[in-house]
């Protein structure tokens, strides 16, 4: 049976058991995310592997979510060890703005545990710094992709395909006449069908579509320029550190088309029903589903659920994770690139600077535990919607989300969202 003690705060306490015997667990009460308004309690859990019996010394930080933040708690306080019986710490923490916060968990000085914890993620602000010439930056980029003529070649897979649907390795060329490709899932039965684009996460690999898994869907594996099945036509190096110094240049002004280009593929497709056409995809692909409905002229897609997305809030990204935050300012550095004209220049491909012009539903996860993507960042996008949205979070997912969640909320999500 478990014994439970109460956490004190600023209490100081003897140590008898040796912190590397000490084994610290802690589940997601409440899965770790309160409002404002409540108090939040975490429980934690301590056993000392050796069997042994005493007092042992506890002391729990809470700090921002940025690399450099200072602690803003401590509580300290005793944990009564009794054999190999669990210990449980129910710990009242103090009450906090909405935000993302750090929580770190030592036994006797030494680090044991250390978890994210959310205060109203809607609640946390990012404004726009949108560029006063975002709209004429982006109508631009549209006009040159409109003029270049799409050039679509489809190969059916035949060791790839199964009973109902077939498997096609797809080509087109977007913007500057780069290649761009995909894999698609297209019934064998006549007729229209509903479509979802899956938009490539940051030098992926492409994965097998499942044939038969949805016969009644159409799906399509998009991959970004110089990535996945395009590496053979990479031009840009590591992707993000591409012309920094010129926004017209930047490697994401062509993805974020390759993007839009994706849609006029699915589009020309006759077995698409236009009304119906879906955009998914995880962390650069949730960059890449945000910007396809922010920027599609034509308003294509009927919903989007974007997951641990990327790309937004550069700012204060870099401050709360290494990368790609160190390779974009070393990269700056390298090409005398000074913050505010490297921020100022990534600003047009923000996307929280794009999620106000999107007017569908959106369905959003995210990974509480992210090291890439952080939840901060993921909120910064979210919360400038004006659209119909919603979101998840999983309280122990890193830069993840938990797909067997996952596939069946966004698979309803776009069944519920269809015309």
């Amino acid at each position: 049976m478990k014994r439970k003690n109460v956490l004190i705060l600023l209490a100081a306490l003897p140590i008898i058991a040796a912190a590397k015997d000490i084994k610290v667990s802690s589940q997601p009460v409440h899965d770790w995310v309160w409002d404002k308004t409540e108090t939040p309690e975490i429980v934690v859990e301590l056993t000392d592997t050796m069997g042994r019996s005493g007092e042992t010394a506890v002391s729990i930080e809470i700090r921002g979510d940025r690399e450099d933040s200072e602690v803003l708690h401590t509580l300290k306080g005793e944990a009564i060890l009794v054999g190999y019986t669990p210990t449980e710490l129910e710990v009242k923490l103090p009450k906090l703005d909405p935000g993302f916060y750090r929580v770190t968990i030592t036994d006797e000085g030494i680090e044991a545990m250390t978890f994210n914890i959310g205060i109203s993620p809607e609640e946390v602000i990012s404004e726009p710094n949108t560029p006063a010439d975002m709209d004429e930056f982006w109508h631009r980029a549209l006009e040159e992709l409109s003029s270049i003529p799409l050039n679509a070649t489809m190969v059916e897979i035949p060791e790839k395909s199964g009973q109902y649907r077939k498997i096609y390795f797809c080509q087109y060329l977007s913007l500057e006449n780069d290649t761009v490709s995909g894999y698609l899932a297209l019934p064998v039965k006549e007729g229209k069908y509903p479509a979802i684009i899956y938009y490539n996460g940051y030098n992926g690999q492409p994965w097998d579509i499942d044939p038969d898994g949805m016969p009644d869907w159409i799906e399509f594996q998009h991959w970004v320029r110089g990535q996945g099945p395009n590496k053979p036509y990479n031009r840009y190096d590591d992707y993000i550190q591409w012309h920094l110094e010129d926004p017209e240049k930047f490697y994401y002004r062509g993805g974020f088309m390759d993007a839009i280009r994706t849609i006029d593929f699915i589009e020309s497709l006759p077995q698409v029903d236009k009304a119906n056409i879906f955009a998914e995809g995880g962390s650069q692909g949730g960059a890449f589903t945000f910007a396809a409905a922010a920027l599609d002229p034509k308003h294509r897609l009927r919903a989007i659920a974007p997951y641990i997305p990327f790309l937004s809030d550069y700012e204060d990204y870099f401050e709360i994770v290494h990368w790609p935050g160190d390779v974009v300012k070393h990269k700056a550095k390298e090409i005398g690139l000074d913050d505010i004209k490297l921020y100022e220049n990534l600003s047009y491909f923000d996307i929280k600077n794009l999620t106000p012009k999107i007017k569908i539903p959106v369905l959003m996860g995210a990974g509480l535990q992210d090291p890439t993507c952080p939840p901060h960042t993921n909120f910064a996008a979210y919360n400038n919607l004006t659209s119909e949205k919603e979101y998840v979070i999983y309280p122990l997912m890193g830069h993840t989300v938990d797909y067997s969640d996952w596939n069946p909320r966004r698979e309803k999500f776009f069944k519920n969202a269809k015309k």
